[in-house]
């Protein structure tokens, strides 16, 4: 990087369930402006901003930041799925780094409805028609199952593949989702704080092969924002600037993908190309890494990712998280917000939030969840179709 990115300011809104929440605009109006307040720069000090969302009609981006100020900036709309939120901090810190800005704001948010995520458009191609067909072909997958919703189908392979491939019991992807609500209980921004057990998680049917309800994180409502800025506008301003950001890996998916492991269909390719380029780039090793948030959309990928981000051996799994190496007194603590399962996933607002906790976390501000002399974190974010991201960050 040719100029040093500062995490000048954070931001985010209480996160909420669908019907419950405020309007798109108010609630990224509202984490744009505490990322300001946070960083004690003025909107008119910001030179260029980025907005994630996917739920929401072109220019959305415009009408949340127009609600703090109309001041002519350039505002850019990101849609990458579910790491829009990643794509809009991406390019607001590359702006950064460059030299184009010295200033730049990120903000995403959703106003997300019940259920599934829908097709949008459908009439039109859909961008996760690619690794649908290639698992229904790695899989001899039905024409009925190709037809469920494509998250249902995808990520219901990876959870039964996952307990096929290692021998893992179902009860061990409900510890993730325990994990996250014992985290979660400490955060006042999540949305689900009460404790879960084996017993409730795994009453019932699957949904779909391996799929449970609570494997699941839910349709959520919210907003996040991030400001960054380089050495000198830090210094000038009088803003902190000792968290930094010290490596990326960013990528879209590879032919191969496709054609090998069903699972490098559903996210690990991804995450195991942009883990390897960000660490990479940061000189550091999973080994540095104090505190991470992670892509949870379902228990089975966060536990893929362990091996992905190179926290443990792919055989090592489930003896990871049995033995509490994932939490509090284990080697990393993963996902201390709650993470998607429990803090929530509102598409856009998603990856900026996971940089809001992790920025609490390096300047001990994160309260009862507070990671003890956490210094190096990770952030780690995918949009199926696809877009993965890593970011590496760093109190120094």
């Amino acid at each position: 990087m040719s100029n040093q990115v500062i995490i000048a300011g954070v931001g985010m809104v209480p996160f909420k369930k669908p019907g419950s929440s405020d309007p798109y605009d108010v609630m990224g109006g509202e984490a744009a402006r505490m990322a300001l307040a946070d960083a004690a720069v003025p909107y008119t000090d910001v030179q260029q901003a980025y907005a994630g969302y996917v739920l929401a009609d072109s220019c959305a981006g415009q009408a949340a930041l127009y609600r703090i100020g109309i001041t002519g900036i350039p505002i850019f709309n990101v849609n990458n799925n579910c790491a829009s939120g990643s794509s809009a901090f991406y390019l607001a810190a590359q702006a950064v780094s460059s030299g184009v800005v010295d200033c730049a704001l990120a903000v995403g948010f959703e106003q997300m409805e019940p259920g599934a995520i829908g097709v949008v458009f459908p009439t039109k191609t859909n961008p996760i028609d690619r690794h649908v067909r290639a698992a229904a072909e790695l899989l001899a997958l039905t024409e009925e199952e190709m037809a469920l919703p494509p998250a249902v189908m995808l990520f219901g392979c990876q959870c039964e593949l996952l307990q096929k491939e290692t021998g893992m019991a179902e009860s061990t992807l409900a510890q993730i989702t325990i994990k996250a609500r014992r985290h979660a209980a400490a955060n006042p921004n999540a949305i689900f704080r009460e404790p879960l057990t084996v017993e409730q998680i795994l009453w019932g049917a699957p949904i779909y092969r391996g799929l449970r309800k609570l494997f699941a994180c839910p349709p959520s409502c919210g907003a996040a924002s991030v400001v960054v800025c380089n050495e000198d506008f830090a210094r000038k301003h009088g803003i902190r600037n000792d968290i930094r950001l010290i490596g990326q890996g960013v990528c879209s998916d590879r032919a191969e993908f496709f054609k090998g492991d069903p699972q490098d269909v559903m996210f690990r390719a991804l995450s195991r190309t942009a883990a390897n380029q960000a660490y990479e780039s940061a000189g550091v090793g999973p080994s540095d890494i104090d505190v991470i948030e992670l892509h949870d959309c379902f228990t089975s990928n966060e536990i893929i990712t362990y091996g992905a981000l190179g926290l443990c051996a792919s055989e090592d799994l489930e003896k990871f998280v049995l033995d509490g190496d994932n939490t509090y007194g284990g080697k990393v603590v993963v996902n201390p917000s709650g993470g998607l399962l429990a803090k929530g996933h509102p598409l856009g607002a998603t990856g900026l939030a996971q940089i809001t906790e992790l920025t609490w976390q390096l300047r001990g501000e994160a309260g009862a969840r507070q990671v003890d002399g956490a210094r190096t974190a990770l952030q780690h974010n995918g949009g199926l179709g696809s877009a993965g991201f890593v970011n590496i960050f760093q109190r120094s």
